[in-house]
């Protein structure tokens, strides 16, 4: 990485500077908040820069099929949603699945179900890990701070493009609300984009056999299955890689377990430090809750004695964590609040 420059940002402003210092040079979107500043944002950099794209679709499916086509023509195109946009987006979403496009998202989640509140959540995990009408074969990763949301967006690119697979910045409305100080950096190299349509990059067309054919519609079973069987195993070789996690205060001595994830997570590190290290407590923190760094927590059960999971859902993150640990006797205290932020203060007391 370049020398760092300190910044006072929103997370909004944070997105649109990762973006750019990844290589992205396309964005198509649609207002929906508290995501509409990225695209703002965007717009005002693009209208003086004539080497960038940009274009307000009428709605989150043509965005997400703007992006698609920026993409197979060598683009590196992004988009930004949330909520409803978010579902409506999974039409597009999934077909760039099962092509195997890269694609960058970044979803600021808001409240459900349906329209619901239009500032917080974490209630859009489900969605964005397996929505579509297939399997999810995506990656997703969720910052818990500016700082990671800048670093994970460059990652976003740089995994979407290295994989050709949909990758998604998950965040929510007060991480994209919020101003604070962080280190913007440029990369030292990022994965180039090429043509996806073409059978060499860099080449001029003159005979249908120059272009590639990219399926996603299938005649018969057999074949879909196929398809669907390469995916997977792609999918299962590229996650090793992939996978990412976080763990605070974590040692020998550890007895209670706190899973979080998102902004909750840096509420939980800050709850760890008021109840005090020395009281046995420690976090582990899944930055990629798709695929879902499951090795990484298996390694950290082994003196624990009981697990606290917290999120701003109902149980989402919780069904990911007992799937991981499935088979496990520890016992599981889990503490969903959908669509309602967590205090640092309120986790050290329950703990």
């Amino acid at each position: 990485m370049k020398k760092d420059k300190k910044s006072f940002l929103t997370g909004n402003e944070v997105v649109i500077k990762a973006a750019l210092a990844a290589g992205a040079d396309s964005f198509y979107g649609y207002p929906i908040t508290p995501a509409t500043e990225i695209m703002d944002g965007w717009a005002e950099v693009y209208s003086k820069n004539s080497k960038l794209n940009f274009l307000q679709a009428e709605d989150e499916m043509s965005a997400g099929f703007l992006m698609i086509g920026a993409a197979l023509t060598g683009k590196k195109a992004f988009t930004a949603t949330t909520g409803v946009g978010n579902v409506l987006m999974q039409d597009p979403l999934s077909m760039a699945e099962a092509m195997e496009l890269p694609t960058v998202a970044v979803i600021g989640q808001r409240g459900g179900p349906s329209t619901g509140s239009v500032i917080y959540s974490q209630q859009e995990v489900n969605l964005t890990c397996y929505g579509g009408n297939g399997e999810g074969y995506r990656v997703v990763y969720s910052p818990s701070n500016l700082q990671e949301l800048y670093d994970y967006t460059i990652k976003a690119f740089n995994t979407a493009w290295k994989y050709l697979i949909p990758t998604f910045v998950l965040t929510d409305g007060y991480l994209l609300k919020t101003r604070s100080e962080l280190n913007l950096y440029q990369p030292k190299a990022n994965v180039t984009s090429k043509p996806l349509i073409l059978k060499k990059a860099n080449r001029n067309p003159n005979k249908e056999s120059d272009y590639v054919n990219l399926v996603n519609t299938y005649a018969i079973e057999e074949e879909c299955y196929e398809a669907n069987i390469k995916l997977l195993n792609k999918f299962k070789k590229i996650s090793p890689e992939i996978e990412e996690s976080y763990s605070y205060n974590l040692n020998r001595q550890t007895k209670k377990l706190i899973i979080a994830h998102g902004l909750i997570a840096s509420a939980a590190e800050e709850a760890i430090n008021i109840i005090g290290k020395n009281k046995k407590v420690g976090l582990f923190v899944p930055k990629t809750l798709r695929p879902f760094p499951q090795k990484d927590l298996l390694k950290q059960l082994g003196k624990i004695k009981q697990i606290y999971i917290y999120e701003s859902a109902a149980n989402q993150l919780d069904r990911l964590v007992k799937e991981a640990i499935y088979g496990s006797r520890i016992p599981i205290k889990h503490f969903g609040y959908p669509a309602l932020g967590i205090e640092a203060e309120t986790i050290a007391k329950l703990i």
